[in-house]
């Protein structure tokens, strides 16, 4: 059936975040509603995320458009080296991100976000989000000068004016507190739907709304990948889902709103546990994971590797990366680059080979090395960790089921039960939003237009799709990356480290 002809001045998006999730988890019966969303929207089948593949640097890139090198949410943590003394910096922090806006004279990340770029066109994003209090508020971190309604599952300091609170408060009660850790976050997910449609959709009606599950993410990092818990906690996702495409199907359709579904990185289970510490204090490094007098090397704790160098000298940059390099855990290691592909340490890549050169970036980058074994939960992908116990979920790094996001887009302006294969990433989804309300995306905007989804468009031919693999290595270590280019688009799509022959 040919899809009816909308106006972009009608249409109205709601964007649906599930946080973690492996696009091989979405079948009919794991996830049912967002399988029976894929039957009526287009799937992105060769769709990735950013590295770090971590969420607060993915989702500034959901909504900028643009890749970490770009605006400058280089990981989940960070050191400002702006800042005098040096700054660590945690953006799980609500309070803090929005000091730091304020601090840097709005400039936290150097990109419009897609609250802004709404706001200049006297649009409005609504943002409902049950992931950590830092996430919810890089979602919009502007939202209370723009006016913009946000929502959080847990905290209630973050609604972004008294009067949505007390509305809130009188048709569904406060939020939830935060389960304990292990314990599926199932109040959250029901919390934030019913404020969507029973107070934000019929009283507010945004132009785009992000409503954003914590889950699968928070109970991988708990539990395990597809442990039965975590199961649990992405089928109780999938059903609030399912309860805002009952409503889609039956009124907002017809309403011209569009529906589109991602996800922010995959997981992979942690094998073996790795000590950066150890093999760094060999090299003659003293380490921690924070600022001080007696430190040569922060390492940042999580799953992304970042160390960063009290004296970061290509003499001292070379050293740690030599010893790395010779620890089985070492995956592929990035520095800033002597040309546009070589680090400056031997056998490294450039940062900015990976869309991840910026101020705030580390002295040296990596990945815990992986593999594409089967885990104990049958999916493909191990890693090694420096944090996590054996056996959990975790994600940062360059395995290609890390990598790996889910994309649907389902509306009248897009083609219906369809797949493409044309590679996709996480920076597209806002410059296609605003395609499809009519706005030009900013020029800072590393990420297109997905032109093939729409049903309306001719099918012209796609653009130019060139993928290249890298490598790099010594004597001891060799490293692979694929890269993808669609026109000026790149993407990531993974890399791995081995023993060289």
């Amino acid at each position: 059936m040919k899809a009816s002809v909308t106006h972009p001045a009608t249409r109205r998006v709601i964007l649906v975040s599930f946080d973690g999730l492996r696009p091989d988890l979405i079948n009919a019966t794991a996830t049912p509603h967002l399988h029976r969303l894929q039957r009526q929207g287009v799937t992105l089948g060769r769709n990735v995320t950013v590295y770090p593949s971590e969420t607060r640097a993915a989702m500034p890139s959901l909504v900028t458009g643009a890749s970490p090198g770009r605006h400058g949410m280089v990981g989940n943590q960070y050191l400002d080296r702006a800042a005098v003394p040096s700054r660590y910096v945690d953006t799980a922090d609500d309070q803090l991100v929005e000091t730091l806006d304020t601090l840097s004279g709005g400039r936290l990340m150097g990109v419009p976000s897609l609250g802004e770029v709404l706001a200049a066109q006297g649009k409005t994003l609504a943002v409902l989000a049950s992931n950590s209090a830092g996430t919810t508020r890089l979602f919009n971190h502007k939202a209370r000068t723009l006016g913009h309604p946000t929502i959080s599952g847990h905290f209630a300091r973050l609604a972004t004016s008294r009067s949505l609170l007390e509305a809130l408060n009188a048709r569904i009660g406060p939020p939830p507190a935060p389960p304990p850790a292990g314990t599926p976050d199932l109040a959250a997910q029901s919390y934030l739907t019913a404020a969507l449609l029973d107070i934000v959709w019929p009283q507010l009606r945004p132009d785009v709304t992000i409503l954003s599950f914590g889950e699968p993410d928070s109970s991988s990092h708990y539990c395990g990948t597809a442990e039965v818990r975590t199961l649990e906690a992405l089928a109780w996702a999938d059903q609030q889902f399912g309860r805002v495409l009952d409503w889609w199907e039956a009124e907002g359709r017809r309403q011209d709103v569009h529906i589109i579904a991602v996800s922010d990185h995959g997981h992979v289970s942690v094998h073996a546990q790795a000590d950066v510490h150890q093999v760094l204090r060999d090299a003659g490094f003293r380490c921690d994971s924070a600022s001080g007098q007696d430190v040569d090397a922060i390492v940042v704790p999580g799953q992304v590797g970042a160390i960063y160098l009290a004296d970061p000298s290509e003499l001292k940059i070379l050293r740690a990366v030599a010893a790395m390099t010779k620890a089985p855990w070492c995956g592929p290691i990035f520095t800033a680059g002597r040309n546009d592909i070589e680090g400056i340490a031997p056998g490294s890549f450039a940062r900015q080979l990976v869309m991840a050169d910026h101020a705030r970036s580390s002295d040296i980058l990596f990945s815990y090395r992986a593999d594409s074994e089967v885990d104990p939960f049958g999916l493909i992908g191990r890693t090694w960790s420096n944090d996590a116990p054996i056996g959990l979920g975790v994600h940062g790094g360059l395995h290609h089921k890390e990598m790996a996001a889910v994309g649907i887009l389902a509306g009248t302006a897009f083609r219906s039960g369809s797949l493409s294969e044309v590679p996709s990433g996480i920076c597209d989804i806002a410059p296609t939003i605003l395609h499809l309300l009519g706005i030009v995306a900013p020029s800072q905007m590393d990420g297109r237009v997905l032109n093939e989804t729409f049903a309306t468009l001719p099918r012209a031919a796609p653009a130019s799709v060139v993928e290249t693999v890298y490598e790099a290595g010594s004597s001891t270590y060799h490293q692979v990356l694929r890269r993808i280019q669609v026109g000026a688009a790149a993407y990531i799509e993974g890399g791995f480290a081995e023993n060289a022959a």
